[in-house]
């Protein structure tokens, strides 16, 4: 059997895997969103149980945790089915890293991957349970966002790999210009999520203006060093509203540079004559539009749920595609 077919199964997984990851991001979003990321105030559980249990199964357990927080069940509910699909992501990769030990001899460097997915895995659960355990502390929350993140697209790029899908041969001039897209692409997820777990996503109600203001007054103290000095018992809903101000203001600034940047680059791809950097480009290009026009609609409604959950899933595919065009330019070793 040549390495192609050993191999089918492990792409197939990991495109299923990545689909799989895609749909936990989106549910933690929408969790996050929706403030129910301590709607169960347990880990793994939920007051105790496997499934969010009824207002009346709480009262005849006289459930001491029920009595410190009252069961409010959608935000229980959210938080659960975000935890199940959770379970069925770790179920997968762990499949994924056992069937990379099997195919070591084909893989190669490349069993890095699956090794590295299933550490990352590890400490992601960690970053679950202190998530809830921490009361949501921001670097925490943004910390999980990030994981689940860098995972998706860890999870596609070795779905790439495997399944032997078409590379740039003579693509080594773009390469720089790529990676820097990745960095400042990144930049701007962390920067979104650390809007969100310091609930600073409405700090600036208007559109184009902050608080009315074109520069309004910054605290960068307030903004990032305090929340990470003070430790678990700074909560990002502690924040004054200038420290938020300075978040969301932080965060509009560099769309614009993301914005303009990854347009810039979609188009010097364009002009590459290579069928696949200009998909990857024309990818790039719909979505950072698309992405940059959420946003505005994300202040202009005042946030709705619907909006600001596709805003971190162009997010998301925003990443995949910059992922799938550096894979392109950089791997060399066909499987």
């Amino acid at each position: 059997m040549d390495r192609n077919k050993k191999l089918k199964f492990s792409y197939q997984l990991a495109f299923v895997t990545t689909c799989l990851a895609f749909i936990v991001v989106m549910l933690g979003a929408y969790t996050r969103l929706k403030d129910g990321g301590l709607g169960c105030p347990d880990w793994p559980g939920c007051y105790g149980h496997a499934f969010v249990p009824t207002q009346q199964t709480l009262a005849i357990e006289k459930n001491e945790q029920a009595q410190k927080q009252p069961l409010e069940a959608p935000k229980a509910w959210a938080e659960m089915v975000h935890r199940y699909f959770a379970g069925g992501l770790s179920l997968a990769i762990t499949v994924l890293f056992f069937l990379g030990i099997l195919n070591f001899r084909i893989l190669k460097k490349a069993f890095v991957l699956p090794l590295f997915l299933f550490i990352l895995l590890l400490f992601q659960a960690v970053l679950g349970m202190w998530t809830v355990t921490w009361l949501l502390y921001p670097a925490v929350v943004m910390s999980h966002l990030l994981g689940g993140m860098t995972i998706m697209a860890l999870l596609w790029v070795y779905g790439l790999y495997v399944g032997g899908f078409a590379r740039v041969s003579k693509g080594e001039k773009y390469r720089s210009w790529a990676v820097l897209g990745l960095i400042i692409l990144i930049i701007q997820i962390i920067l979104g999520g650390w809007t969100s777990s310091n609930y600073a996503a409405l700090a600036c109600p208007d559109f184009p203006l902050c608080q009315g203001q074109w520069l309004p007054v910054l605290n960068f103290k307030e903004a990032f060093i305090d929340p990470l000095i003070f430790g678990p018992n700074y909560q990002g809903g502690l924040m004054d509203m200038q420290g938020r101000v300075t978040i969301q203001f932080l965060h509009r600034v560099w769309a614009i540079v993301t914005f303009f940047y990854l347009i810039a680059l979609s188009f010097y791809l364009f002009f590459s004559r290579n069928k696949v950097l200009i998909l990857w480009a024309t990818f790039i290009s719909i979505l950072i539009v698309l992405q940059f026009l959420l946003g505005i609609l994300n202040v202009i409604l005042q946030l709705p749920l619907e909006i600001a959950v596709l805003h971190n899933a162009v997010a998301a595919l925003l990443l995949l595609i910059v992922a799938s065009l550096i894979f392109s330019l950089f791997c060399r070793d066909k499987t």
